[in-house]
């Protein structure tokens, strides 16, 4: 018996490649992405290949599947490596361009959506597109980037040493960014080239579904008594954030027991085992303070809490507007410094607030803390960002570069803002695109 999917020529396929070497939000990210897409048509299919150690625990919906590719791991210093199996990186990385390469030939997508990185991690995808027929059928190329990817001094070495630039140029049909120039313009930033800068197309932050319960209930499954504030901590993927959950404990600790707020620690399944034991150890003798070690929903969690404490990456600040909660975040400055310019930017824009971990203490976090709950009860008007369609916008360009017709119910202007003080074609030197010597973003 043939599928329904067989006997339907017309449907379309987009490839999603996922940049996946640390922590758990580029996965989630790109799985939003399929399920909108999905969602938007019933005549596409969608085809994730990840290396992802987690994308079992993500609920997929009906036609997205996917490929999973041999993990790799990233350390504090931004080194790949092997993660699970006995081999060295250069083995590694060619086995999983190797599969890369049939998935494309195999698949025969429409569309390419490529993960932050133009040749992927470790240059796995350069092989792949240098493959690609030169005429049609070709599929197109879009490379979705985030709001922030790291520091302007260190992205633009990078981009321009690896030739990221002239990837863009030689291969992509459109770049892709899920955030606004009005909080960061990277075509300013990051000094992109304007043969570049004019494939970039901001479509807004990523707006998040609501949670599968609600509010009421998951208060009521922790225990929360009436209208007392519930404090969630979250450090998200959790690989890094130990010291978060351990400063928030010891922070607690210095509390009598009746003035410890009422907390809900969720570690993050890429916590360690001895440091998880450590934090449910400490939280067991604490009052009020409740631990998991992973949610898949964590928009319910975020809707039944009042305060967050958590990191600065861009899933759950994403979320953390969508559901307009008071946050106070301390973001992540290694191996990069994505999460703390992310952090100061809407901190100066009225969002939430941060602590930079070189001053992170169980003081100034209880401090911080303490002003976010006792600032629940103000009636002040608190800042909205206005563009927060990425979904919606990612899926009409896509769908557009396809021949796929949606209709995106928005008033906002979608056409980016004006480059300020562009790079100029003369200033600019081009560089081969032949993949060399690459260095870590």
């Amino acid at each position: 018996m043939q599928s329904n999917f067989e006997q339907s020529p017309d449907m379309k396929r987009i490839l999603i490649y996922s940049h996946d070497t640390f922590g758990l939000g580029n996965i989630r990210r790109m799985l939003e992405v399929a399920r909108h897409l999905v969602e938007s048509s019933p005549d596409l299919s969608v085809l994730v290949i990840t290396g992802s150690p987690m994308l079992h625990a993500f609920r997929i919906p009906p036609r997205i599947d996917y490929v999973k590719l041999p993990c790799l791991s990233r350390n504090v210093e931004g080194r790949y490596g092997s993660r699970s199996l006995s081999m060295s990186l250069e083995a590694t990385v060619r086995l999983r361009a190797n599969m890369i390469k049939s998935v494309i030939a195999d698949f025969e997508p429409d569309l390419i959506l490529v993960d932050k990185k133009p040749f992927g991690v470790e240059d796995e995808l350069a092989g792949a597109l240098e493959a690609l027929p030169s005429t049609q059928p070709r599929p197109k190329l879009v490379l979705l980037l985030r709001d922030i990817l790291d520091g302007a001094e260190s992205t633009q070495r990078v981009w321009r040493k690896n030739g990221y630039f002239e990837a863009i140029s030689a291969y992509y049909h459109q770049v892709l960014v899920v955030g606004s120039p009005e909080v960061f313009d990277l075509r300013r930033e990051y000094a992109f080239p304007p043969f570049a800068a004019a494939k970039v197309q901001f479509c807004g932050y990523i707006a998040r579904e609501p949670g599968r319960q609600a509010r009421q209930v998951v208060r009521q499954q922790l225990g929360v008594q009436g209208q007392e504030p519930l404090l969630l901590v979250t450090p998200g993927g959790g690989e890094d954030g130990f010291t978060l959950i351990d400063t928030t404990l010891k922070a607690l600790a210095t509390l009598p027991p009746a003035q410890v707020p009422r907390t809900h620690i969720v570690c993050g399944p890429e916590l360690n085992d001895a440091r998880r034991a450590h934090v449910h150890q400490a939280a067991s003798t604490l009052a009020n303070v409740s631990v998991q070690d992973f949610s898949d929903d964590m928009m319910s969690l975020m809707g039944a809490s009042d305060v967050v404490l958590a990191m600065g990456g861009y899933n759950t600040v994403c979320e953390l507007l969508t559901l307009g909660k008071r946050a106070l975040l301390v973001p992540r400055v290694k191996p990069g410094v994505e999460q703390l310019i992310r952090a100061e930017r809407m901190a100066a824009l009225g969002f939430l607030h941060m602590i930079h971990p070189d001053q992170l203490t169980p003081q100034s976090l209880l401090a911080g803390l303490n002003a976010e709950i006792e600032a629940l009860g103000s009636r002040k008007a608190r800042p909205t960002l206005r563009h927060h369609d990425g979904l919606a916008r990612v899926t009409a360009a896509l769908f557009e570069a396809i021949g796929l017709e949606v209709r995106v119910d928005t008033a906002e202007d979608t056409a980016p803002a004006p480059l300020h003080n562009p790079v100029s074609e003369a200033a600019w030197s081009p560089r081969r695109t032949t993949p060399v010597a690459r260095s870590v973003c």
